[in-house]
Order: structure tokens, then C-alpha cells, then sequence
């Protein structure tokens, strides 16, 4: 894959990672009895699309990481089949770590 593919792989994956936290994060409008009674308030920004592509990145990121681990462990049983069990077993904790990581960082960017 091109660097162009891998791009626009990558913002597909962030717009379909985006799109049900900017759904779901819009509040309902006021009725018009309650703007009338309100009190004016004060301009604010709405981060929450920006949670939403920060959940996108992680994503990316631990796939990225996982893929390479894989990658190159098995690269490396391919040279070194005698310490494959080794390798094997590194893997998997390796994973296992980054996956941990990852699920800490989607949660903290689900729970803004």
C-alpha cells in the first residue's frame, strides 16, 4: 500500500471512530419556553469531536504497534527457530501490555 492508501486509511478510520461520539455528545436543543427563562450563557467550545479522534489515534496507534511486534517476531522465529518459544512468549506479553495501554486510553477519552 502507498503512502496515499495508508493516509486515507487512516482518516477513514478516524471518521468512523468519530462519528458516534459526535452523535451521541450533542445535547437535545432548549424548547422555546426554556430559553426564554434561561440565563444567557456564556459562549463555550465542544471538545467532543476531538475525544472522539483522540480514541481514533490510540486505535491506530496500538494497531500499529501490535502489527509490528508481530511482525518482526515472527521474522525473528523465521531466523532463529530455536528461540522461538522465547520470542513467542515476548510477543504475547508485549501485546498484552500495549492492549492494557490502549484500553486505559480509550476510556479516559470516552469519559471527557
Amino acid at each position: 500500500m502507498n503512502k496515499f492508501g495508508k493516509v486515507l486509511a487512516i482518516l477513514f478510520v478516524l471518521a468512523l471512530v468519530c462519528a458516534p461520539v459526535v452523535v451521541l455528545g450533542q445535547e437535545a436543543a432548549p424548547s422555546a419556553d426554556a430559553a426564554a427563562t434561561a440565563p444567557v450563557a456564556t459562549s463555550t467550545v465542544d471538545l467532543t469531536p476531538l475525544y472522539g479522534i483522540g480514541a481514533g489515534l490510540v486505535l491506530i496507534g496500538a494497531a500499529l504497534g501490535i502489527a509490528r511486534i508481530g511482525a518482526t517476531s515472527v521474522e525473528g522465529m523465521a531466523r532463529q527457530p530455536e528461540v522461538a518459544g522465547k520470542i513467542q512468549t515476548a510477543m504475547i506479553i508485549s501485546a498484552a501490555l500495549i492492549e492494557g495501554v490502549t484500553f486505559f486510553a480509550l476510556i479516559v477519552c470516552m469519559l471527557k
